[in-house]
Order: C-alpha cells, then structure tokens, then sequence
C-alpha cells in the first residue's frame, strides 16, 4: 500500500506536470491572439494575428479575427474618406461666401445693386451647402437601417415620383407593372425620386430619354431606371454610388452635390435590396434595385 500510494503519487505529479506543458502549447496560439489583439486599435488596423500552425480550430478562429479586422479596416478607411470629402464640400460654399463678403465689403464705390448682387451671390451659395448638408443628413438616416417596415407597392412609388417632376426637354417613358414589397415608405421614394433626378440631369442636351420600368422578376419586385447620356466605363458605373464620386471624377460640375447614388446605395442596403449600376448600351447608364422576395401571405 506504502509503494503503491508513493507510486500514484509520483504518477499524478508527473502527470500535472505533463499537462501543464501540454496545456500550455495547446493554449499558446490563444494568448500570442490575445497579445497582439491587445495591441490592435484604430489607428493600426492594417496588422493581423497572422497565426501559423496547423488548420484547427484556433487557427480558424484566428484567421475569422483576421477577416473581420480587414472589415473594420476598410469601413474605417471609408469614414475617413467620406470625413475628407464632407469637409471639402462644406469648405467650398463657406470660401466662396467669405470671398463674396470680403470683396464687397473692401470696394469703397460698392452702390446698392452692386451689394444685391454679392448678397444673392451669397445666397446661391448658402442654398448649396445647404443641399449639401440635407443630402449628408439623409444618407446618415439611410445607413442607421429602417425602423419600421410596410406592405406597399413599388410601382404606386414610382408613378407618385413621376407625376412630381418636370422634364425639361427629356422622354420620359414609364412601364409600371405591380411590384409589391416591405419597406420604409419616405426612404424608397427618396430611392426613386433620386435615380429618377440623376438620370434627368446627367443626359444629353437634346433627345435625351428616362426609362423608368417596375415589376416583379423571379418573385422579387425590380425598380429599372436607364437614360441616355455620356458613355460610361464598365470600370467606373459600380465607383458611382461612392460618396462625392461624379463622372470623370469632376467635383465642381454643378449639377449636383454627388451624393444621389449613395444615398440610392445606402437605401437598398438597408432594404436587403441588390443594387447593380451598369453603362447602357447606348451611353448613359441603367441602375436596377432588386428587393427580397416576400412572404406569399404580404405580397397578396
């Protein structure tokens, strides 16, 4: 008994012993992530656990930590260059007016027409930084999600949206088939008002055309909004719904504050919606929102 106690004895220190060591190189992947996951912040996000060994599961877990800083990274970068750009664009109109103000006020023969003048200069420019600034507050609501969702039709939307503008000069063309979803009503009008207002004002001078077409396509209801205008590159149509992204990379083109096909970006996303921005055929481009399909018992 003597012999076989001091035996067990020695058999469960060694046997601690040996787990611990087995403990410790098994666990030793799960503290070089905690350490270097330590040292991760925002302004760092580029670095990656980058674990070696075998493909168990810590390696996996480690390289799903892996992807999701690359997510972080990219949606950071994104931020800072929407801050950058929001900031150019409020910039410009605020330079302008103090110029404005400064050299009417340094002109010691300004009469009274001459001051009107400046002031509705001024204005002019206040309106823009202020459509700058609706347009900045309307993408943020649309990238914060929808709070309530409702039955409605995409085609009614669509005809509402219409029957509001005034072409100028611009074929409009409608084929409206009933195209029922869920969905935030105030968010998908704003949805088509802005693609409908983008293919008006970026087209041809003379003989340009909207189509506007709405359906139901493999149980999913489609909005379709194509027009005529200059070529765009296969490369460059999808870089559109960035924030502040024109054609041809112009940011001072004054029809518009660039923001249109991001708030449209941002809308579907919110919806589960797929959003697919392609040139026509013919110049101009052809943007296609298609919406989750719906549950039959809504849809009817």
């Amino acid at each position: 008994m003597t012999r076989s106690g001091i035996a067990l004895g020695i058999m469960a220190i060694v046997s601690i012993g040996l787990g611990w060591l087995m403990a410790g190189r098994a666990l030793r992947p799960v503290r070089t992530m905690s350490v270097r996951a330590r040292g991760i912040s925002e302004r760092n996000l580029h670095e990656r656990l980058g674990l070696d060994g075998p493909d168990d599961e810590l390696k996996e877990l480690g390289d799903t930590f892996d992807e999701l800083l690359a997510r972080l990274e990219s949606a950071f970068e994104s931020q800072r260059q929407f801050v950058a750009n929001a900031s150019h664009e409020l910039r410009t109109p605020i330079t302008l007016e103090r110029t404005l103000v400064e050299v009417a006020l340094a002109d010691p023969g300004a009469d009274e027409e001459s001051l009107r003048g400046a002031c509705r200069r001024v204005l002019a420019a206040s309106e823009e930084q202020e459509r700058t600034i609706e347009a900045l507050l309307t993408l943020a609501r649309s990238q914060r999600g929808t709070e309530s969702r409702q039955a409605l039709r995409l085609d009614a939307v669509a005809a509402e949206v219409l029957r509001s503008i005034r072409p100028e000069g611009v074929r409009v063309e409608a084929e409206l088939e009933p195209a029922p979803t869920t969905g935030d009503g105030a968010l998908l009008e704003r949805l088509v008002g802005n693609l409908v207002e983008n293919a008006l004002r970026y087209n041809l001078e003379r003989g340009g055309w909207v189509a506007v077409r709405t359906g139901v396509r493999d149980g999913r209801a489609t909005l379709r909004v194509a027009n005529s205008g200059p070529a765009v590159s296969a490369e460059e149509a999808p870089a559109l719904t960035e924030p502040f992204r024109r054609l041809n990379g112009s940011r001072t083109d004054g029809r518009g504050v660039g923001l249109g096909l991001s708030i449209v970006a941002a809308i579907a996303s919110a919806h589960g919606a797929e959003l697919a921005v392609a040139p026509a055929s013919e110049g101009g481009l052809s943007v296609e929102v298609r919406f989750p399909a719906m549950v039959p018992a809504i849809a009817a």
